[in-house]
């Protein structure tokens, strides 16, 4: 068995437990952070990409709003390379009731989200999409932030300073020492070894699985309500800035561009079970109806994908109600010391990806409250890799700089503009089979066609290399395929079936996935991706065959011969 020491251990790779990972480098702590499956994989990567002003919540929640716009100042700042400055749109629409704009403008004032009403039809000039009937408009400072690459600039941050970042580690206990937690065991998934870290303290940072890590502690009563939401992926921006509805928070009144795509949110559901991913007909259905408040013609609109992610919503344990559209979207900083007489020990929850530096500065507050050291949060000052120049990202920048050099190197994903280079040193620098990994960071196979043509060109780089199998390049294929299907299948109507179709005859009729020889057991690809009840890729059993998803009452069409 392996042994590691640290000062600090963080159990978790979302936006929070990187920000903590990057903070406590940054203080000079030696830090290890350890997730069950790749960085950001879970709630952090399944949002819709906002960047919040705070005008959300200005009326139902005054403190998450004034969380939230005093972080977007900040991760402007520090973090411009991640994001995108849209602006951003309230506007009432028919459906809304007009008399919340008043209270929705001195809720702004209130908190000190700037807010400014312009006529409706400049709002209308500029997003001519909108809904023409909108009675009025209000601008606030939304913007969209890239997630994953906030996440990896923060955990490769925080490796240029000694931090030991563990991904496929899941945690199997938490070692006690008495009244103090002294570190965890955790299981390398790929390697198939245990790994004791030995830690003076250990954060809890892992969100709506918070409460599962402190029932390992022996630590009772960290209530988390996971909130279980879906969100839709449309294949272009049908608005250039985020347009909300003017309104009290509630399903479907977000629409944000974010890249190539707009992204529409979300439903909010309780949920027993934060590795819930469900993503029921009737919301997918909701959602589109709720787009076409917003913009008419949102139904003929090709939608590309559909995901569900889950909040954690921390709520004091003595509470019953299970409604988490009433719970605070306010983080929950838990000292065990303090509440629980057990030491070494600290839990943070709740919040959103918007507010992840606060957290992470709170958090090693504790930490170094914990440990009787003080030392200064410098977050707020230290700008993540590639931001240094305090430069927003563009729209077509990655176009442009292509352009000069395109003839000059093979691209292996139009849709997103990746070169082969890029696979190949990703493929080198990380030694995974795992393809899901690959596209959550080089954004290979994110564009319209879904991963149709990159993924076997990718795939067949991939088996090129020393060491890499043909059984292991079939696992990561199959996993991939699975894992891009479970997110079009609810949303097969129109142009995006016609698309599937033709990546179905691709993989079926060309490449025979159905057929491909792979191991029995593979480790740290499908056996980590793949979801229980599932099934398999497009066709095989347990799963609808994609030309049978063309029967889907209220949403799809029979293709056209």
């Amino acid at each position: 068995m392996i042994t590691l020491t640290t000062d600090v251990l963080v159990i978790g790779g979302g936006a929070t437990g990187a920000g903590v990972a990057w903070d406590a480098a940054l203080r000079g702590f030696d830090v290890v952070l350890v997730d069950r499956l790749d960085l950001a994989e879970g709630t952090s990567g399944r949002f819709h990409g906002l960047l919040h002003s705070g005008g959300r919540y200005v009326v139902k929640d005054p403190a998450a709003a004034t969380e939230c716009i005093g972080e977007n100042r900040i991760l402007r700042q520090v973090a411009a390379d991640c994001i995108e400055d849209t602006g951003g749109l309230f506007v009432t629409t028919p459906f809304d009731d007009p008399g919340y704009a008043d209270r929705f403008v001195q809720g702004c004032g209130e908190v000190d989200v700037d807010c400014e009403e312009i006529p409706v039809a400049v709002a209308l000039r500029e997003q001519p999409r909108l809904n023409p009937g909108i009675s009025r408009a209000f601008r606030v400072p939304d913007a969209n932030i890239d997630i994953w690459k906030t996440v990896w600039a923060l955990s490769h941050g925080a490796q240029q300073r000694g931090a030991r970042i563990l991904v496929y580690h899941q945690v199997t206990a938490i070692h006690r020492d008495g009244d103090a937690v002294t570190g965890a065991r955790v299981h390398d998934i790929r390697g198939g070894e245990d790994v004791d870290i030995h830690a003076r303290v250990t954060v809890n940072a892992s969100g709506a699985w918070a409460g599962q890590i402190a029932d390992l502690a022996g630590i009772e009563g960290v209530r988390v309500l996971p909130g279980r939401g879906i969100m839709i992926a449309m294949n272009h921006r049908l608005v250039n800035t985020v347009v909300n509805r003017c309104q009290m928070p509630t399903d479907g009144d977000i629409l944000v561009p974010i890249r190539t795509v707009s992204v529409i949110g979300t439903t909010d559901r309780h949920t027993d079970d934060p590795d819930d991913q469900t993503i029921p007909e009737s919301e997918v259905d909701q959602m589109l109806d709720e787009g076409e408040k917003l913009v008419p013609g949102f139904h003929e609109a090709r939608a590309l994908r559909v995901w569900a992610g889950v909040r954690p919503l921390f709520e004091d344990a003595k509470a019953s109600d299970t409604d988490t559209r009433d719970v605070t979207r306010a983080h929950a900083l838990l000292d065990h010391r303090e509440r629980d007489g057990i030491d070494g020990f600290v839990t943070i929850t709740g919040g959103k990806v918007t507010t992840f530096r606060l957290m992470a500065e709170q958090t090693v507050d504790a930490v170094c409250r914990l440990l009787g050291e003080d030392r200064e949060c410098t977050t707020a000052l230290e700008p993540l890799l590639g931001s240094e120049g305090h430069e927003y990202y563009r729209i077509g920048e990655r176009l442009r700089r292509k352009e000069t050099h395109l003839q000059e190197e093979q691209v292996i994903c139009e849709c997103e503009l990746v070169p082969r280079a890029r696979v190949e040193e990703m493929i080198n620098r990380t030694r995974s089979a795992n393809l899901n990994d690959i596209r959550r960071q080089l954004r290979l196979a994110m564009g319209p066609c879904q991963g149709g043509f990159c993924i076997y060109r990718a795939c067949g780089i991939m088996h090129a290399l020393d060491g890499v199998t043909a059984e292991q390049v079939d696992d990561a294929l199959l996993a991939f395929l699975q894992e891009r299907w479970k997110g079009v299948w609810p949303v097969l109507y129109g142009d995006q079936l016609r698309q599937i179709r033709f990546d179905e005859w691709i993989y079926h009729g060309v490449l025979d996935v159905d057929h491909l020889p792979h191991s029995d057991d593979p480790v740290g690809v499908a056996a980590v991706v793949g979801t229980p009840g599932m099934g398999g890729v497009p066709g095989t059993p347990g799963m609808p065959a994609v030309a049978g998803a063309s029967g889907t009452p209220g949403r799809t069409e029979a293709l056209s011969s």
